[in-house]
């Protein structure tokens, strides 16, 4: 009789190590709104390849672009409920969670992305990482898109010449502002519609890097393109924070190395293929690309900087003066 009972305790020690071993690997669900064939998708499809390589067994990555899972509107959403694991929003679309992350998108705020790069990589800028933990939201790195330009059927050469004009833009506040202080008129749209907006009217201008531009045909349905540097499209890789923390630690700290060497990639190819999307857009011969003088570009700085003031008070006037020391080399 206890034979038979060690004989069927042993049975189902048996399964329960196989079950141990062969248990099913974490599944990620990593959705975005844009290309593959842009930094944010190619960081992506990086991320899954060395996970599922170093991690075998363990974790299986399931990328998903394009909106095809959840779009702009709802994506945050997702994440908090656990119906999405990973995300890579804009920097735009955290203003309701931290409002000092804001500070992104203040307009003509760095000279260039390497600024923007040194600030992202000092203390002030990791903090904005963890900002978010009281809300679910751990933030694991900062992927770079580019810098924003400016498109119209109209040229744009000063900022007189944006009076008027309905100019798509990401659901932030400081970007509202933006275009409300040179009169223009700025209007929520998300990322998927806006091709579409501006082919029928909807709105006739809008603000995006290049290689966003070139992947959604946007530069199709503008004539113009001005080649401003005025913004900043970047994200943060974010992570549901009970989710991250549920982890195994071995595979959670694997995982964060992995996002670490991704992000060197993906900021590495970042201007790469901006630079070939602008090509592909000047070759295209159907939009045409203005460049400012230094003395155009300082006067859309000058008449944007009171977006600045107004937003100090939520970001942090010491924030502020901590960006603007990064751009000094």
């Amino acid at each position: 009789m206890l034979s038979n009972k060690l004989k069927a305790l042993a049975c189902a020690l048996s399964f329960t190590v196989a079950g141990l071993v062969h248990a099913d690997p974490v599944t990620i669900k990593f959705a975005h709104v844009v290309a593959d064939n842009t930094p944010k998708g190619q960081g992506a499809l990086l991320f899954k390849k060395l996970a599922e390589e170093r991690l075998p067994g363990k974790v299986k990555v399931e990328v998903y672009p394009n909106s095809s899972l959840f779009g702009d509107g709802k994506e945050m959403e997702a994440l908090l409920i656990g119906d999405v694991h990973m995300l890579a929003p804009s920097l735009a679309k955290f203003e309701h969670y931290a409002k000092a992350i804001q500070i992104f998108d203040l307009p003509f705020l760095f000279d260039d992305l390497a600024a923007a790069d040194r600030f992202q990589s000092s203390p002030h800028g990791k903090a904005l990482l963890t900002a978010m933990e009281d809300k679910n939201i751990t933030g694991l790195a900062y992927w770079h898109n580019g810098t924003k330009q400016m498109s119209a059927n109209k040229p744009l050469r000063e900022p007189a010449d944006a009076r008027g004009l309905k100019f798509r833009v990401q659901a932030s506040q400081v970007l509202e502002e933006q275009f409300k202080v040179v009169r223009a008129n700025p209007r929520k749209m998300s990322f998927a519609e806006v091709y579409q907006g501006l082919q029928t009217g909807v709105v006739n201008g809008t603000e995006n890097t290049w290689s966003n531009y070139e992947s959604q045909k946007v530069h199709e349905v503008q004539k113009y393109i001005t080649e401003s540097d005025h913004g900043l499209i970047d994200y943060m890789v974010i992570t549901n924070t009970k989710f991250w923390r549920g982890l195994p630690d071995e595979v959670r700290s694997e995982l964060e190395a992995i996002v670490e060497e991704v992000t060197v990639e993906v900021n590495r190819q970042a201007d790469e293929l901006n630079q070939k999307a602008k090509r592909t857009i000047a070759e295209s011969g159907k939009t045409e690309i203005i460049q400012l003088t230094p003395e155009q570009r300082g006067e859309w700085r000058e008449a944007m900087r009171p977006v600045w003031k107004k937003f100090e008070s939520e970001i942090g006037v010491d924030l502020i003066k901590a960006a603007e020391a990064a751009n000094q080399h």
